[in-house]
């Protein structure tokens, strides 16, 4: 008995000084990593031999509403407490000299970041996280609560989603000395109403002040040079915008998901861009840039004299139910008239020498279209989810059709394949459900994956000695399928065609 005494009181002494990860199941180690918490606490208190909190580490952890980070760890990883829900607040030691992008996204809880005051990184000013000497804001806390917000004086960057999902926030102030808004600053600043752009800022990063579904207001002040990608992607709110004549740069799709902006209003003193009404064209009016989505027209007749028809150009005008395109035009860009789901016909001009990616995806209520006979590439996507689209003539001159060209165009009855192209892409007719015949050329060598997928009223197929080989799925869900005739040195990949097809090969 007293053995057993001993040997307890022994236990207890030796945990005293053995390190908590040897005895806790809830950390995974790596070396002096914490690469994974995987316990359910509300109150963690992470060992003492932790260096670094690792990518991940914390990430989604609902039920942590407090963390003890010791002295010794000099670097948290992306996203080590992403998805933090519960997590209030958080103390930073003196030792962090990194953190990594979106350590705290998704912390939606989280009001309040303080920083040791004797950390020669990174400061803290009424809970928002700040490098030491002030000049870049690093995150504003998404639970924070206050109404308006006003960045410190001496800030002259805001960091990737600075302030993203705070939708507290109806007001910030940006001050004079800011020269950089960078990749999703304000996304789905969700009740952000207004907001101005100071003169020093000069550009202004991709997706910006994506999501922010009530923003009305916006002033960008002589001075801003470059507007990224998608910085104003599902402003749902936004009306109007003006584009001072400092911008020499404006992304394509930059205000795609704008769905009541009406008028896009141009400085006449810009030297690269211009508006007429309130459609955004380049200085010299042959290129346009962008349609408005919430113009109320509902048809277009694009000026004689523009050449080119940039991407996005009319990305979602769903009111449109006719566009002229005038011969002049040479160039259609990428998503071009994407999800113009009101568009019954188009007439492509014979200048015309490639179809782009997307240029009519999601166009539902398009019939019919005319490709000229100078075309050559008919891009991926260019036509999916075409759901009306009965009927298209391609071009002999045509001699690539990219993936996914025609998926989901299910009214398309019979197509024909020009005898150009050698080769059948991923995807371009998956799912056309009313395809009854397709005529394979004998110059294809290759058919690919999914290729005709779902084309489930096709009812036989003839694959010519030229193909050389057939991807996986090429003909599944055909249902119909009765009869294939393929030549035996056809290299054929998995479930390619029915189980119910007749294969007739030929040597």
């Amino acid at each position: 008995m007293k053995r057993k005494h001993i040997f307890t009181t022994l236990l207890l002494f030796l945990s005293l000084y053995v390190p908590l990860s040897l005895f806790s199941q809830d950390f995974e180690m790596r070396g002096t990593t914490l690469v994974r918490y995987r316990g359910n606490a509300a109150d963690v208190t992470i060992p003492k031999d932790v260096t670094s909190i690792g990518d991940n580490a914390f990430y989604n952890n609902k039920t942590l509403e407090s963390v003890t980070i010791p002295e010794t760890v000099t670097f948290i990883g992306t996203r080590a407490f992403a998805g933090c829900s519960s997590l209030g607040s958080i103390e930073i030691p003196r030792g962090v000299s990194t953190i990594r992008y979106s350590a705290f996204e998704g912390c939606t809880s989280l009001t309040s970041i303080t920083v040791d005051i004797q950390n020669n990184m990174y400061s803290s000013v009424d809970g928002v996280l700040l490098n030491k000497n002030r000049t870049v804001l690093y995150l504003y806390p998404e639970g924070k609560q206050e109404r308006t917000y006003t960045i410190p004086t001496g800030v002259t960057s805001i960091w990737d989603s600075a302030f993203a999902r705070c939708s507290s926030l109806t007001g910030i102030t940006i001050p004079s000395s800011v020269i950089s808004i960078r990749f999703r600053t304000f996304y789905e600043c969700t009740n952000l109403a207004s907001i101005i752009i100071p003169a020093s800022v000069n550009n202004i990063g991709m997706r910006a002040f994506e999501g922010c579904s009530n923003l009305t207001d916006i002033t960008i002040s002589e001075g801003v040079i470059s507007i990224g990608n998608w910085v104003f992607y599902g402003c749902i709110s936004l009306t109007t915008i003006t584009i001072p004549s400092s911008v020499t740069s404006i992304k394509e799709d930059a205000f795609n998901g704008c769905t009541i902006l009406t008028t896009i209003t141009v400085d006449i003193q810009n030297n690269a861009y211009s508006s007429v009404d309130g459609i955004l064209f380049n200085k010299d009016r042959t290129v346009i840039f962008k349609f408005p989505e919430g113009k109320w027209e509902t048809t277009y007749t694009v000026p004689t004299g523009v050449t080119s028809i940039g991407g996005n150009a009319f990305n979602r005008c769903t009111r449109l139910t006719s566009i002229t395109i005038p011969e002049s035009v040479t160039f259609i860009g990428y998503a071009a008239f994407n999800g113009c789901s009101s568009l019954t016909s188009i007439t492509i001009p014979a200048g015309v020498t490639s179809i782009s990616d997307f240029t009519f995806s999601e166009c539902r209520s398009l019939t019919s279209v005319t490709i000229p006979n100078y075309v050559t590439s008919i891009g991926g996507s260019a036509f999916n989810g075409c759901s009306n689209l009965a009927s298209v003539i391609i071009p002999e001159s045509v001699t690539s059709i990219g993936n996914g060209a025609f998926w989901g165009c299910i009214r398309l009855a019979d197509i024909t394949i020009p005898q150009g192209v050698t080769s059948i892409e991923n995807n371009v007719f998956i799912n056309c459900a009313s395809l009854t015949s397709v005529a394979i050329p004998e110059n294809v060598t290759s058919i690919g994956r999914s290729a005709f997928m779902g084309c489930s009223r096709l009812t036989s197929i003839t694959i010519p000695s030229s193909v050389a080989s057939i991807g996986d799925n090429a003909f599944s869900r055909c249902y119909a399928l009765r009869t294939v005739e393929i030549f035996r040195k056809t290299r054929i990949g998995m479930d390619v065609f029915p189980v119910t097809a007749q294969i007739i090969y030929s040597d």
